[in-house]
């Protein structure tokens, strides 16, 4: 199951093409820029937990609608882009990034728990994933297929990062379930979707053409089902922690005394 963004790799900023621009190179996986990339990565986290821990109410409020106003209006170039020429295949918002960025902006906007809860798990796991794996083909840095690319699956994990460390918010069971119910959900839409169009979102019917982690669990469906298995694994580990915690506040039920 994956997260990226770009056309033939994703959705949104379609790949391959070049537009007249023959003088930037490709992009390599592990090469200058993707290491720059990771660097502001870095550099971004450790800011936007910063920031958030020392953020009064009123400046969180501000600061989210401004961050989501930004992602939003990234996502919608993006949409935009994707629609020319239109075409089935790379046209209709059915990527989990597509959900996972326009769930983001609400989320940054709004705060609320549900929108932070898809945040959460989709961001720190499947666009992660993206980070590291990126399936992205065509011009490297500074090509606004590159940059649209990282401002989208960036402001995705910033975003989880930043409520969850820095304002504090918390997953429970009640968002696992959450979480687990929605993405089955787009898994069954989105791959009746593919067979019907000839389409890949989510690369639920075919492995993306460069190098992931679905090359080693096994083909198709079976990368499918191994990586649903895999993914809801690491979600229920990314709860646990929250909720043993939240027990621990809590403390033990008071005693009743006998009369």
């Amino acid at each position: 199951m994956s997260s990226h963004y770009l056309p033939a790799s994703g959705s949104g900023i379609r790949s391959g093409q070049n537009y007249g621009i023959g003088t930037q190179g490709e992009f390599s996986a592990y090469g200058p820029s993707h290491w720059a990339a990771l660097t502001v990565f870095v550099a971004g986290a450790v800011a936007v937990v910063w920031l958030g821990r020392r953020q009064s109410e009123r400046q969180a409020r501000v600061f989210g609608r401004v961050v989501g106003a930004i992602t939003a209006a990234i996502y919608a170039a993006a949409f935009v882009n994707a629609l020319f020429p239109p075409d089935v295949r790379w046209s209709v918002p059915l990527h989990l990034t597509d959900l996972a960025t326009m769930v983001t902006a609400y989320a940054m906007w709004s705060q609320r728990h549900w929108a932070y809860t898809l945040t959460y798990y989709w961001g720190l796991v499947l666009s992660v994933q993206a980070l590291i794996s990126p399936v992205l083909t065509g011009p490297d840095f500074p090509n606004y297929q590159f940059l649209g690319f990282w401002a989208i699956h960036l402001l995705v994990v910033w975003a989880a990062i930043y409520l969850t460390w820095g304002r504090g918010m918390r997953p429970g069971w009640r968002s696992y379930r959450l979480v687990v119910g929605v993405t089955l959900t787009w898994v069954a839409v989105t791959m009746t979707f593919n067979s019907i169009a000839g389409s890949n979102y989510g690369f639920l019917n075919a492995k993306p053409s460069t190098a992931s982690l679905l090359d080693v669990m096994g083909p198709w469906p079976w990368y499918v089902v191994v990586g649903a298995v895999l993914v809801a694994a690491i979600w229920a580990a990314m709860t646990w922690p929250w909720e043993r915690q939240r027990g621990r506040q809590a403390g033990p039920p008071p005693c009743s005394s006998a009369s």
